[in-house]
């Protein structure tokens, strides 16, 4: 949900204008990418996300970026259900933006196998306070981070005019970390008992 606009409306108008401006003639790009411009309105944007090497394909995550008061406040991406556009739980979001730490002196062929073994410590973008809290992005220049207490030390004035915070950012960041890593769905099989089996030659008449 926006908060409330306390810049000149017309000057984040401009400057909201001027993102999804930077982003049209490239939208054939990221569409190629798994990423769809499905609703731009100020003060927000509506994108879906779709792993493209997914068969059958599939939206892998929905966010609103909410540009109210930009740039004197960082954009906020909240991730939300595709169809109703309301904000979803940590343990209904399938998506994980995962980040290794550079490991110089290791053949990239090994790398797959430590990642496998858990002897690589990931970072997970996508951070949330527990399973059925929202999920946010956790990077500097974005809004969720910036105002979570955990990061008073990080504000956003450092950041800003650095292109951290801008649509590029946050689209490109969503695809590297998030959707362009994703080959295949992983699917956990539970028991479950639907009901008695009948042996054919068991049936009476």
């Amino acid at each position: 949900m926006p908060e409330l606009q306390t810049v000149d409306p017309e000057v984040s108008r401009a400057k909201f204008d001027r993102e999804m401006g930077r982003f049209r003639p490239y939208a054939d790009a990221y569409r190629a990418q798994g990423c769809f411009l499905i609703e731009a309105s100020f003060p927000s944007a509506f994108f879906i996300f779709a792993p493209p090497k997914i068969k059958p394909q599939m939206i892998g995550a929905a966010v609103e970026i909410d540009f109210s008061n930009f740039d004197l406040r960082p954009p906020s991406v909240v991730f939300v259900d595709p169809f109703t556009r309301q904000p979803v739980a940590r343990k209904d979001l399938m998506l994980r933006m995962l980040r290794r730490p550079a490991l110089p002196g290791t053949p990239p062929g090994m790398i797959p196998a430590l990642i496998q073994q858990n002897a690589v410590a990931l970072t997970d973008f996508i951070q949330a306070n527990g399973p059925e809290d929202p999920p946010f992005l956790c990077m500097a220049g974005i809004r969720e981070y910036h105002d979570n207490p955990a990061h008073s030390g990080d504000p956003w004035l450092l950041h800003r005019g650095s292109g951290e915070g801008c649509l590029a950012f946050i689209l490109d960041k969503i695809i590297k970390y998030g959707i362009n890593p994703v080959e295949q769905l992983q699917i956990h099989l539970q028991p479950t008992v639907v009901g008695m089996a009948v042996s054919p030659q068991a049936i009476p008449e």
